[in-house]
């Protein structure tokens, strides 16, 4: 079971650490989201379940399943919203990445 949780806490830190270097390294604002509402959301999980298996034998994990629940709740609806105003203003935009609006398009 410790080897279970480890592997987890490792899996959840190490994808964390690539959506924040995601967030901080990729060129335009549609790509730096991507990065961190995918891996950040995968590893946090990961973080939350080797929390529950690591104290299951003295409280059980309701704290943690909320967290999870409330994160997959807000995660996509904050990033969606953030994706069209990044759209719609196209503040942040780098013209040269794969997620170019040709000109013909733009209001």
């Amino acid at each position: 079971m410790d080897i279970l949780i480890a592997i987890l806490a490792l899996a959840g830190a190490v994808l964390t650490l690539i959506g924040s270097l995601g967030l901080v390294l990729l060129p335009d604002t549609l790509t730096r989201l991507h990065a961190p509402t995918k891996t950040s959301t995968l590893g946090l999980a990961c973080l939350l379940v080797a929390s529950i298996l690591h104290f299951w034998p003295t409280q059980p994990g309701l704290h943690e399943l909320l967290i999870t629940m409330f994160l997959f709740l807000t995660a996509p609806v904050s990033a969606h919203l953030l994706g069209r105003v990044a759209m719609r203003s196209q503040h942040g935009h780098d013209p040269k990445s794969a997620h170019a609006i040709p000109p013909s398009t733009q209001e």
